[in-house]
């Protein structure tokens, strides 16, 4: 008989992903089993293992895409089958969560389970908007009220001496307040809906008719006391905070555009889009590694083929003194950096980071055999360039991408292409992006490959780096 898996209840904390406390992070990398809502930060799901399992159980306000019911089922089904579940959800798992009932199901099934508290939303999101719950001598209790279903006695709530704190409560908001209000709470008092990293204030009277003047949405918080007057809104500001940036293409190329740009304080969404699919039976570039001293020159146009480079060397257990008399000319500060790890200082780094100039550069420097190693959609004018000055030359493709992202829409301020694959497999796969956002590209290769129907604003990266990326942002932000 299989041994019974366990469950764990993560509360995920309330924004962004490193908000989870530390234990909740360290039980995430190790689930077999990923059952989460939509209110959780995406970035939390690139932490599970590969092999992990996620099971989107949607829960967002309007749109509950499982029922209760059959969540539980799933927690105590799949911990039956011997995994460990993670069940992950927005804030804390008690908090108008419903955390209570799926324990029930698991006792009644003798599932094991643990409990990971986290940071609650009725306390963090008005937090993050500058208003504390409570403050000495002005407000010495703070209540949290569920605002659906709404509270059948608001004469309770108008005379507790406090702060108010409504959850799941906006499509109510003028039913709350007019409550309040016919209950004896002054129309005067402070009130704050927050949503979205916008926090609006006025009077409890007005609250309503500003809120749907200032366009508000769901998920939000409603507050309502003196506490609401107060602005602890940060003073230590980064230079990208609130601007929301969708980085796509490789895993490597996300994850370190992703730590980048986290330090500026962006609020960044990494998809991984292109999968990198190395050449694993490819002759040709063993036997050129083979007969690597040939070459008086090694040509690298990207982190994922140096990488491969240094890679297959190891494997193929060649020595690497045999580059000792070799050059090395490369596209890129990252890549660059690649070659570094490895002792090996490039001899040829285009400033502008495009093939043409790195072909001119190779082309001054007239080497008598180049090797080059590139992936599959390589550009063909160094080839062309090298030719045309007569310099013999292998081209070598060492791996190819694939896209992997479909129909997906896209809201955030910028998006970031690093390649030209990447960017026409964006739009080739009916992925959209909304009228707001502006498109950010590597070269002019790659912004040739945004359609041309696309009236987004482009704006192309002048280095092939990340530097270059993230000045690019920076300059446009600073233009505001």
């Amino acid at each position: 008989m299989k041994k019974c898996g366990k469950v764990y209840l993560v509360g995920a904390g309330c924004g962004k992903y490193d908000l989870i406390t530390v234990r909740g992070m360290n039980i995430l990398k190790e689930c077999e089993v990923l059952v989460y809502d939509n209110l959780i930060d995406d970035n939390l799901l690139d932490f599970v293992p590969h092999s992990c399992e996620k099971i989107c159980v949607g829960k967002r306000s309007g749109n509950h895409s499982e029922s209760q019911e059959n969540i539980n089922k799933i927690l105590a089904e799949k911990a039956l089958e011997g995994k460990t579940v993670v069940r992950l959800k927005g804030g804390d798992s008690f908090v108008f969560g419903r955390g209570g009932e799926e324990i029930i199901y698991l006792k009644e099934n003798d599932i094991p389970y643990s409990v990971v508290p986290a940071v609650s939303s009725c306390i963090a999101v008005p937090e993050l908007a500058g208003i504390p719950v409570t403050h000495r001598s002005l407000s010495r209790s703070f209540h949290v009220i569920t605002g659906h279903p709404l509270p059948e006695n608001f004469e309770y709530y108008a005379k507790l001496d406090g702060t108010l704190v409504f959850l799941m409560g906006f499509k109510n908001l003028k039913k709350i307040s007019d409550g309040l209000i016919k209950c004896g709470m002054s129309e005067k008092m402070p009130t704050a809906v927050i949503s979205d990293k916008k926090a609006i204030k006025d009077t409890l009277k007005n609250i309503s008719d500003t809120a749907e003047r200032e366009k508000m949405s769901t998920p939000a918080v409603i507050v309502i006391g003196k506490t609401v007057d107060f602005d602890f809104s940060p003073t230590l500001k980064n230079p990208l905070e609130n601007v929301s940036i969708t980085v796509t293409g490789t895993e490597r190329f996300t994850e370190r555009l992703f730590s980048e740009f986290e330090k500026l304080g962006a609020d960044i969404r990494k998809i991984t889009t292109l999968e990198l699919n190395e050449y694993e039976n490819n002759k040709d570039f063993d036997k050129a590694l083979n007969k690597i001293k040939k070459y008086d020159m090694v040509i690298l146009t990207s982190i994922n083929g140096a990488e491969i480079f240094f890679r297959r060397m190891k494997k193929l257990k060649i020595d690497m003194r045999n580059l000792k008399k070799i050059r090395f000319a490369v596209i890129g500060k990252n890549t660059s950096e690649v070659l570094e790890n490895y002792g090996i200082y490039p001899d040829i780094i285009p400033k502008i980071n495009t093939s043409y100039e790195l072909a001119k550069a190779v082309c001054k420097d007239k080497p008598d055999r180049v090797l080059i190693l590139r992936a599959e959609k390589g550009s063909e004018i160094l080839t062309d360039m090298l030719a045309e000055k007569k310099i013999r030359y292998n081209d070598i493709r060492t791996y190819d991408t694939e896209y992997i992202m479909k129909n997906t829409h896209i809201d955030t301020d910028y998006i970031i292409f690093g390649s030209a694959s990447g960017a026409e497999g964006f739009f080739k796969y009916n992925n959209t992006v909304s009228e707001k956002t502006k498109i950010v590209c590597i070269g002019n290769l790659t912004s040739e490959s945004v359609p041309g129907n696309i009236k987004n604003p482009v704006l192309i990266a002048e280095t092939f780096d990340s530097e270059g990326i993230i000045n690019t942002i920076l300059t446009e932000e600073n233009k505001k």
